[in-house]
């Protein structure tokens, strides 16, 4: 009966305190309390300190034990936060509990009205705490966790209570993370870097030292961010650049292959030209325009600037303008995003442009470009970007442009159907492919290519007549050298013999006259007498070339050695 009263004396000192005051036994029951405490915590006595807040039953265990003599800590507790004391309590040397004294920083009320300035600055890092996207936590020297934000919270779905106050070690152990980046800075007192597996997400932690002005350590302040979703993005992005790669591997050989079977014969100064001009201008970087009618060999002159040019082992993309919807132009050149517009793919595209990035893009029928796309390009050639459709990020890309046209530009630019800026962008470099009927000298030796080319394929070896050669010679030939070529395969497939007549000659070229005696090509005028000379003997060789099957044949028509015949192809380029 004696020792109650002394009990209530005891409870009502620790009440006339106006202190959040804690007494805990060995066994972490609550046997005594403050009524400011009851308040404030909502605990009880009785109470199983473990079970209500772990965290702070973790620091007071370390006194219970004898870890520590006593110690200060700082507790989010409840919704807000204290600086707990916390220490031993004795009876005849025998710790039997330990005693908490929790200063609410809400007493501090008083201080930080006097400091606005220091009140201020709190506000702000709170807010700049807790509005973070990045997951945030606040350790001390031992890595005990003093603070955690609501990313955190939200990353490892718990509570900051269940967290703050625990130890990171501790954490380990029971498997809530794999390893702690507070913790392997704490002990080496440097930044530290993890990369984190929790729960089927990827989290990699970033833990910084920070040290008082004696250079010892004090917190360890850790950034987290959930990767998984930017690591599932760049799988993605992996597996875009994976098929693009395998497109412009397909498209290189594609191309290989079609240069392999074409060729280019320049005879005529006109053309040997515009082939100089491609050599010189594919060792630079700059914008070119091609200019010619429809076959003259366009394509062809692209594809030779891009095999001598520093772009060689990159795609050399090819885009026919007018084969394009209009409604459609945009996305095939720049590409689109998912849901751009009804129909787009899920995943997206990658436009022509992005196939050709480090290569060249060739435009054919420029002039077919729709306005809108007409600025897009302009803006690309300003600036090296290009946005998708349905994208706001331009994408930066290292692309050189050739442009091709059978129109007249300057009147396109004239009835406003061609913008002027961008017609100036693209003519940097302007090189004109003259029409077959303008280089008559290449005349017979495409007809001797072609046949030869269209020969192997079908397993047959055709010649053609001399009247069918100055027929062919007479025709102004519309359609440059493509008519040429398809007028060739056809008469190789369709002759049903070995020798090509003007019969065989498709009507409109077969009905033709050819005045008796008239030469095959008309001769140059102007030439020095030992060009003429040699003009002459080129002829005289390229006639009998299609009058007989042999050089042999060939030498006992001319009078002279069949390697005399053989020399003087060779010097003439009329044979390889």
């Amino acid at each position: 009966m004696k020792s109650r009263p002394a009990i209530l004396n005891i409870q009502s000192v620790i009440d006339a305190t106006d202190r959040n005051i804690l007494v805990i036994d060995v066994s972490g029951q609550v046997i005594l309390i403050s009524c400011r405490a009851r308040q404030s915590l909502d605990i009880a006595l009785g109470v199983r300190l473990e079970r209500e807040y772990p965290g702070f039953w973790e620091q007071v265990e370390k006194i219970l034990s004898g870890d520590l003599g006593s110690c200060e800590i700082p507790l989010q507790l409840g919704g807000c936060e204290y600086l707990v004391a916390v220490n031993p309590l004795l009876e005849k040397k025998r710790i039997v509990g330990a005693v908490c004294v929790l200063v609410d920083s809400s007493q501090l009320d008083i201080m930080t009205r006097r400091h606005p300035s220091f009140n201020t600055l709190s506000r702000e890092l709170d807010t700049i705490i807790d509005s973070s996207s990045d997951g945030l936590f606040v350790c001390d020297a031992q890595a005990n966790v003093i603070r955690m934000n609501p990313a955190s919270e939200k990353i490892h779905k718990i509570s900051a209570n269940a967290l703050v106050g625990r130890n990171m070690r501790v954490l380990i152990e029971e498997g809530f993370i794999d390893r702690s980046a507070a913790l392997e800075a704490s002990i080496s007192k440097e930044r530290v870097s993890l990369l984190q597996n929790k729960g089927g997400h990827k989290l990699i932690s970033i833990a910084t030292p920070v040290f008082d002005e004696g250079s010892e350590l004090i917190r360890v302040v850790v950034s987290e961010r959930d990767v998984t979703e930017i690591d599932a993005l760049q799988r993605e992005l992996e597996k875009q650049e994976a098929i693009k790669n395998s497109l412009r591997d397909q498209m290189l050989a594609m191309q290989q292959a079609e240069l392999e079977s074409q060729q280019i014969i320049a005879r005529s100064p006109q053309m040997i030209r515009a082939v100089q001009q491609a050599m010189r201008v594919a060792k630079a970087d700059s914008s070119v325009f091609i200019l010619g009618e429809s076959g003259v060999g366009k394509g062809l002159i692209a594809q030779l600037i891009h095999t001598h040019s520093a772009r060689a082992g990159q795609p050399l993309i090819k885009i026919n303008c007018g084969a394009i919807p209009e409604s459609l132009i945009e996305a095939e050149l720049f590409g689109y995003e998912k849901g751009a517009f009804t129909g787009a793919l899920s995943s997206g595209k990658p436009g022509q442009f992005e196939l050709a990035d480090e290569g060249i893009l060739f435009l054919d029928e420029i002039a077919e470009l729709p306005l809108g796309s007409q600025v897009k390009l302009l803006r690309f050639l300003e600036d090296g970007k290009i946005t998708r459709l349905g994208d706001t990020k331009g994408r930066k890309l290292d692309v050189r442009v050739l442009a091709a046209t059978h129109q007249n530009m300057e009147e396109m630019v004239e009835q406003g159907r061609f913008r002027l800026d961008l017609y100036y962008r693209l003519n940097v470099i302007p090189i004109q492919i003259p029409a077959l009927r303008d280089r008559s000298e290449c005349i017979i030796p495409l007809i001797h290519h072609y046949l030869e080319e269209f020969g192997k394929r079908s397993s047959s070896r055709k010649r053609m007549t001399r009247a069918a050669l100055d027929a062919l010679c007479g025709y102004s030939f519309p359609g440059n050298v493509r008519e040429l070529m398809n007028i060739c395969e056809r008469l190789v497939v369709m002759t049903e013999t070995d020798v090509i007549d003007v019969d065989d000659l498709p009507g409109q070229i077969s009905t033709v006259p050819v005045q008796p005696g008239s030469q095959t090509c008309p001769f140059p005028v102007g030439l020095p007498l030992k060009d003429a000379m040699e003009w002459v003997e080129k002829e005289i060789l390229t006639r009998a070339l299609c009058a007989h099957r042999s050089q042999i044949e060939m030498a006992e028509a001319l009078g002279v050695n069949q390697s005399t015949i053989a020399r003087k192809l060779k010097k003439h380029q009329i044979v390889n």
